[in-house]
């Protein structure tokens, strides 16, 4: 028998935090494959670029739960 979206979920809630994060990367994997090596080099480039950014001052982080909270304003949650 298939288990519905809300119970995958439901059932996440009994793991520890690193195993929910692996199922998610995992899944993400199964359904579009590992980044080519160009992509995995702007990312990288990308996220040195942003931390540099943040620990000069030139921006400042927005944090977590102010993210997600705008989130949940946006798809209705």
């Amino acid at each position: 028998m298939s288990m519905t979206a809300d119970q995958i979920v439901a059932e996440t809630k009994a793991l520890p935090p690193d195993v929910v994060a692996e199922v998610v990367d995992r899944i993400l994997l199964e359904l579009h494959g590992r980044p080519s090596p160009a992509q995995s080099q702007a990312w990288s480039e990308t996220v040195q670029r942003r931390v540099t950014e943040i620990r000069s001052g030139q921006v400042e982080g927005i944090p977590g739960e102010v993210t997600s909270a705008k989130i949940r304003r946006i798809v209705g949650r």
